[in-house]
């Protein structure tokens, strides 16, 4: 085969991205480029095909009948690029484990429960990878993930959902420093009107928020007097466990901190989760020994080997 026959890799990812997304936007946020970067490369790869693979359109892109076609390709080959590239990588070791889960339930929850699984498969060694949003996870890049995940959204590419907690209710908390010195709130319209609630102001978390878990309760809502923002949900977690406001949480996720009350329930109401917290598994990934007793030990200790 000639190297003079095969596009660019860095065209193909582009064009890969965009086609799914249908959006040179969203392709560049997910691949660290610019809008104007993923056009020039997807304009090239057409360049090279010596046809059009989008239609741009006023009211956005879509791909041409080529384009459809070349997608599932490209999109089939690259998957199969990633997978034998980490089997690959691994040089055949199965006592490796590399996990993604987002900052947050990396430190708070999965770090706490790992001592156990740890116990029982000692020669599994593991490392942990942080990515916020799991939609920007390269599946080159570990082996099983840990993410809230709300059903009926967009599901990220290449990956399926499995449930680690059968259902989970989401709850005000805070620090019991943060009543000692600011009390605790009557209600719900206390709240609003004397506490600091803690706010993410993230995309992914979007369906977390007070004003949805006022309004689904069925109390009054209106802006809070007093907020402390952050981008970041870690950021908030750890500012409500140095006794900073108030913010919204998941009861089983905090279980040990609510336990050692490190954080207290302010309000004795609980939401029901939209999102649960699940392992993320790339769906067309050779199961390891170490992934297959790692999934069975989150969601199905039944078929984990007898000690």
């Amino acid at each position: 085969m000639s190297r003079s026959s095969l596009p660019p890799l860095s065209c193909l990812q582009a064009f890969e991205a965009a086609a799914r997304h249908c959006n040179f936007t969203q392709a560049g946020a997910e691949l660290s480029l610019t809008q104007s970067a993923i056009s020039r490369q997807v304009k090239r790869l057409e360049d090279d095909l010596g046809r059009p693979l989008f239609e741009r359109r006023a009211d956005g892109l879509t791909l041409t009948p080529t384009g459809e076609h070349f997608f599932r390709v490209v999109q089939r080959l690259l998957r199969e690029l990633a997978n034998e590239t980490t089997h690959l990588r691994a040089r055949g070791d199965d006592d490796r484990l590399t996990i993604a889960s987002s900052p947050t339930i990396a430190s708070i929850w999965l770090a706490r429960q790992l001592p156990e699984f740890q116990a029982l498969f000692p020669d599994i060694a593991i490392r942990i990878l942080t990515v916020e949003d799991p939609h920007r996870l390269d599946l080159s890049e570990f082996d099983l993930g840990i993410y809230y995940h709300v059903p009926g959204e967009v599901e990220p590419p290449g990956l399926s959902c499995e449930p680690i907690f059968a259902n989970e209710d989401v709850i005000a908390v805070c620090a019991p420093s943060y009543l000692d010195q600011s009390g605790k709130p009557a209600d719900a319209g206390d709240l609003l009107r004397n506490h600091t609630l803690m706010v993410v102001e993230d995309h992914y978390h979007d369906w977390l928020t007070w004003q949805g878990w006022f309004e689904a309760l069925g109390f009054d809502w209106h802006p809070p007097e007093r907020t402390l923002r952050a981008n970041s949900y870690q950021l908030l977690m750890n500012g409500a466990l140095a006794g900073q406001g108030v913010t919204l949480g998941w009861a089983k996720l905090l279980r040990e901190d609510l336990e050692q009350r490190n954080l207290v329930q302010v309000l004795p109401e609980r939401l029901p989760s939209q999102g649960s917290l699940s392992l993320f598994t790339p769906t067309h990934r050779h199961m390891t020994a170490a992934m297959r007793h790692f999934r069975n030990w989150l969601v199905d200790p039944s078929r984990l080997p007898e000690s």
